[in-house]
This record gives structure tokens, C-alpha cells and sequence, in this order.
């Protein structure tokens, strides 16, 4: 287990991954879709898969075994999926263009950042290996080594653990509706950017502090940056284009 950080004052910022960081969401759905494939299933199609979208591989798994009947253990599921998903993660990962910008600011400007994510540990080091951003995110958190998923707030509290932080001082990136709940079950601040429209009048997103209701197409580095820094006009939980009070 990696030890604790050294404590910094300011905010200290914590990214969930898939979704949020890079669009990783397509190559989930390819491994799940080739996954099930191998045990029988051939109608897993993109809106049974973005029923999962937050919830950790494990989870996601126990409930698709459950409901298509699969006899195979879930370890089984997982260590495939995983291969799957590695396999493609490592072909191609896409960052969405403003949070490499804003990644790359808050590094500029010293600001501790993390990532906690419901992914496996291989998983989540692959991608930021692959699409650079370990250079400026070295820590990070799976779900598989903590007691529960989201949305509990497990993966947060663990990762602000090993930051040095208080959970009061950390503000969680996140992209669907349980990150957005576990976040707030941890004491932490939430920055919502919705991966799917149709999930952004969910009440965790609603109560989130700064929520950029059109998702990736809102949100910019500017705007998240002068909202954490406490630069941007006005109050309340609006800022740039598509965030919504």
C-alpha cells in the first residue's frame, strides 16, 4: 500500500477516471460486449452498458451475471474483462481536450491531484500510462482495495487518506451519479460533468457544487479552475457554459 503524502494547504483535487478524465467508456463497453459474447449473451447492447457507468467492474459484473445466468465465478468475469479492456485501453484512450488542460494547470500550479476510480489498479495505471497523464498524476486509488464501491465513499476517503488530506479539503471531478453521491457521503466538494445527459437531473448531481449540466462540451479548465481557486464571478454552482445553479 503507497504511503501517505505530505499534507499541503489550498485544495487538493481528485479525479475519478473513466468518463471524467478520458473516454474510456467505449472500450468498457467492448469488453463487456466481447466478454458476455464468450458465455452465450449477444444482445448487450450501449444502453444496457450505460446502466454501469459509475459502478465498479466488480459490481457491474455480479449484476450481468446474475441477470444473463452465467455459471462462471465472478473472478472469472472479472480477470477477462480486464484482459478485454486492457488489451483495447492500451490501443487507443482519448483525455477529453479540457481536462488534460486543466490537469496540466493545476500541476503548474502545485495543486495535489489523485485519482479514485472504480476500475482495477492495472486498469487505471494502463491508462494513465498510456495517454501521459501519470506524469502529473502519480497516486491513485481502485475500488478493489477498499471495502465498498461507489456509491459509497470508500475509494474517496482512502485516496484522501494516502494524499495526507482532509476529506473537507478535497474536491472530486466526477461524471455519473454514484461518484457525484460518494463524493458527498465523504465530506468532499464534487465538480459534476455528466457523461450522460439524461442522468443530469439525478439528485446527486443536482446537489453537486459546481454542476456543468452539458457534460464534456461545458466544461472548461478556466472555468474549473477559477471555481476552485474561488476567482469565478458570482456564487453557488455555476460557472462557463452548460453549468447549471
Amino acid at each position: 500500500m503507497l504511503g501517505a503524502m505530505t499534507s499541503r494547504p489550498g485544495p487538493q483535487v481528485i479525479f475519478d477516471l473513466d468518463g471524467t478524465l478520458v473516454d474510456s467508456e467505449p472500450n468498457y463497453y467492448e469488453a463487456g460486449r466481447r466478454l458476455l459474447a464468450r458465455y452465450g449473451v449477444s444482445d448487450f447492447g450501449w444502453e444496457n452498458h450505460t446502466r454501469f457507468i459509475g459502478i465498479g467492474t466488480r459490481e457491474t459484473l455480479e449484476t450481468l451475471r446474475a441477470e444473463y445466468g452465467i455459471d462462471a465465478p465472478v473472478d472469472e468475469l472479472l480477470a477477462g474483462k480486464n484482459a478485454l479492456y486492457l488489451e483495447l485501453a492500451g490501443a487507443s484512450t482519448e483525455v477529453f481536450g479540457q481536462m488534460r488542460v486543466f490537469v496540466e494547470r493545476l500541476h503548474a500550479a502545485g495543486v495535489p491531484m489523485a485519482v479514485a476510480s472504480g476500475s482495477s489498479r492495472a486498469a487505471i495505471g494502463a491508462v494513465l500510462a498510456v495517454t501521459g497523464l501519470d506524469a502529473y498524476i502519480p497516486l491513485y486509488v481502485s475500488a478493489e482495495e477498499v471495502a465498498h464501491g461507489k456509491p459509497e465513499p470508500d475509494v474517496f476517503l482512502e485516496t484522501a487518506r494516502r494524499m495526507g488530506a482532509e476529506p473537507g479539503d478535497c474536491v472530486v471531478l466526477e461524471d455519473a451519479p454514484p461518484g457525484a453521491a460518494a463524493a458527498r457521503a465523504a465530506g468532499m466538494r464534487c465538480i459534476a460533468v455528466p457523461y450522460v445527459p439524461a442522468t443530469v437531473s439525478d439528485p446527486a448531481f443536482t446537489a453537486a457544487d459546481l454542476l456543468f449540466a452539458q457534460g464534456q462540451s461545458a466544461f472548461t479548465a478556466e472555468a474549473a479552475y477559477g471555481w476552485l481557486l474561488g476567482g469565478a464571478e458570482g456564487t453557488g454552482r455555476s460557472a462557463g457554459p452548460g453549468a447549471r445553479p
